[in-house]
């Protein structure tokens, strides 16, 4: 179907059928805001309203890396989460791009779940997520641009509370200088999405929403959606905050490939295709909207499959490639990838030898 990109004024974006901004794949420098879920434990209410709420011990973690927020690799499964080696049981939008990636950075976070070190840019995004998320438990007249930039400071100390060890990104700025500067950018990142839509004209029908649904093949996939909007006649909008700047129109297909992700979810749960997907880049003001098709999120559901079968046999017989890119620059794990001259730790599943071997 049909893809757009713009810079979108204030009016452009108040139901299903209006233009949003734009995503792509971040860059490595972009702030977090690329994958499923910021950091937050899902609701009941917000959660049951499209799909089954996860309980205490079935609630993913935020996702991690060069593009995503600050808490720590996305849970794929109870082990993840208790953080004992263990085989994935699920697949959400950030480790399928994980595993397209490099296949060895996808076993370093969700098999070995190697630590890896928060980033000032992934962690103002998630105090901007955290912002937009919130604006919208005030009154319609109350969502100002001023007011939304006056929370980013309170949405920190909020984080900071809650992660003590985020402390460390300024511990070097013992004036504070630097620190001023990060939450005056975060605030200019708040001040631009009023440039995008119009949030006294804007009604989420869930914010910050855990999805999870099993595919017939048996395949769970799960995840986080910044915000989804419901027209009066039932259309479905699926919107999510990027703080990073748009991609180049040829990066654009994988930028939509995690909005197509929660398309196919949300399709699964409430057996409606979503009207629009809308990507806002607030690092460069821009909006990119995709209107998917069944054919469409047909097509993602079977390379999920595909990407799934994939993963379930590199588990199986331990055999996790790396695949350079330039990314590998900003990744944490270079004292562990061959690609580098480091080793990897010692695989902690059992091995099952491929088939014929």
């Amino acid at each position: 179907m049909g893809t757009s990109t713009e810079n979108a004024g204030p009016d452009a974006a108040h139901g299903p059928h209006a233009q949003g901004a734009a995503d792509g794949p971040a860059s490595p420098s972009a702030d977090g805001a690329a994958t499923a879920g910021h950091g937050a434990a899902p609701e009941g209410p917000r959660a049951a309203a499209i799909g089954p709420q996860p309980g205490p011990v079935d609630a993913p973690a935020a996702a991690a890396g060069p593009q995503a927020e600050a808490a720590g690799p996305q849970a794929e499964g109870a082990a993840v989460r208790s953080g004992r080696p263990g085989p994935p049981v699920a697949l959400s939008p950030s480790r399928a791009g994980d595993f397209m990636q490099c296949p060895l950075l996808y076993r370093f976070r969700v098999i070995d779940k190697l630590p890896e070190k928060p980033s000032p840019a992934a962690t103002r995004g998630t105090v901007v997520h955290a912002v937009l998320e919130r604006l919208f438990d005030a009154p319609a007249a109350e969502r100002t641009a001023g007011g939304a930039r006056a929370m980013v400071a309170g949405e920190w100390e909020k984080l900071l509370a809650k992660r003590p060890e985020l402390a460390e990104l300024f511990a070097d700025d013992p004036a504070g200088e630097r620190l001023a500067g990060w939450l005056s950018d975060a605030e200019a990142l708040v001040e631009r999405w009023f440039t995008l839509e119009d949030p006294t004209r804007l009604e989420p029908a869930e914010r910050e929403l855990y999805v999870e649904t099993v595919l017939e093949s048996g395949l769970q996939l799960r995840g986080f959606i910044d915000r989804v909007d419901v027209a009066p006649t039932g259309e479905v909008r699926i919107v999510d905050y990027k703080t990073g700047k748009a991609p180049r129109p040829q990066f654009a297909e994988g930028a939509l490939f995690q909005m197509k992700f929660y398309a196919l979810v949300v399709w699964r749960l409430r057996g409606v295709v979503p009207r629009r997907l809308q990507l806002v880049y607030l690092g460069s003001g821009d909006i990119i909207t995709y209107d998917p098709g069944e054919s469409e999120l047909l097509a993602v559901e079977r390379k999920l499959l595909a990407l799934w079968e994939a993963i379930q046999t590199a588990t199986a017989t331990g055999d996790w490639r790396p695949r350079p890119t330039k990314l590998c620059g900003w990744c944490d794990h270079q004292a562990h990838c061959p690609e580098f001259g480091g080793t990897p730790p010692v695989y902690p599943l059992e091995i099952r030898p491929a088939d014929g071997a």
